[in-house]
């Protein structure tokens, strides 16, 4: 899924043609680009699709995540032009199951998911109208306000998830310090779930991916 996300992006790099600011534009009107010693505030609209690769349960089966839409903020500092540091914070509410165990389908309940990313990226043409990036970094998940899927499931827990995050994405410089962002990034994240007191557990590699579309404001 990933590898169709970067050759989508991709494709979006060679069919639109980067601009450059022009001296007939209106002042408040120049695209302004990236820039060294900048910040970038993006707002967008999150998909969340949980992959939950080499799951299994101790009743045998696989683990069940649901796929979710949820706002998100970030925060990006640029070191140099081309160099910048970013900081997301979203968080989504998923249904979790487990199918083909040894009781057949199990509802084991809902979770929350806070999953602050840091990441590190390089950017391409920071002063054209269309700046392509990539980046690397790494994505810390908590689990919260838990709730089990009663009367068969009364309590479940996760365990805290860590792993590296991979990513790309582009901005379009429309006007001013007003950009349009499409991002997307691949997040290897593994969790264990200890599900009636232990009596039940679990574990999946959730390995999210994370399709973004927003706005974004350069200060």
């Amino acid at each position: 899924m990933f590898s169709r996300i970067i050759f989508l992006l991709a494709l979006s790099v060679l069919t639109v043609a980067p601009g450059y600011a022009s001296a007939a534009d209106p002042f408040d009107m120049i695209p302004v680009g990236k820039t060294a010693g900048t910040f970038m505030v993006r707002l967008r609209a999150l998909g969340v699709l949980p992959e939950n690769k080499s799951s299994s349960t101790s009743l045998g089966g696989s683990v069940e995540t649901t796929n979710q839409v949820a706002p998100e903020v970030d925060l990006s500092y640029f070191f140099t032009d081309h160099l910048a540091t970013e900081l997301i914070a979203a968080s989504t509410r998923h249904e979790v199951s487990a199918s083909g165990t040894a009781i057949g389908h199990v509802d084991v309940g809902s979770t929350y998911v806070l999953p602050p990313t840091l990441t590190l990226q390089y950017h391409f043409m920071p002063h054209a109208r269309l700046s392509p990036y990539v980046g690397a970094g790494v994505t810390v998940a908590w689990f919260y306000d838990t709730s089990p899927a009663r009367p068969t499931i009364t309590k479940v827990g996760f365990d805290t998830a860590v792993g590296p995050t991979i990513q790309v994405g582009v901005d379009y410089n429309v006007t001013g310090h007003w950009f349009l962002n499409a991002d997307a990034k691949q997040m290897f994240l593994n969790t264990r779930a200890r599900i009636n007191g232990g009596t039940i557990r679990a574990r999946t590699s959730l390995d999210p991916t994370v399709i973004g579309l927003g706005i974004g404001y350069r200060f």
